[in-house]
């Protein structure tokens, strides 16, 4: 990512750190604003929530259960 022959090896590892800051700021964001978005959907029925913590609660039991099922191989 650094090509010490085109120029001061320091601007190019900050415009490197400002680029990613940047990109991650905008993604950080995106799902911020979509999770805001899926709870308040969730929020508006209260048969949506209590599927949502149903189906949750199966998926850990099935990973426990597939988990205790595998074990260690050593």
């Amino acid at each position: 990512f650094v090509d010490p022959t085109a120029g001061p090896v320091c601007l190019q590892l900050l415009l490197l750190g400002l680029v990613f800051e940047a990109l991650a700021l905008a993604s950080d964001s995106i799902w911020a604003l979509a999770a805001g978005t899926a709870r308040a959907w969730f929020a508006r029925s209260p048969r949506r929530i209590s599927t949502l913590s149903a189906t949750g609660g199966v998926m850990m039991i099935g990973l426990g259960g597939a988990l205790a099922l595998t074990g260690s191989k050593s």
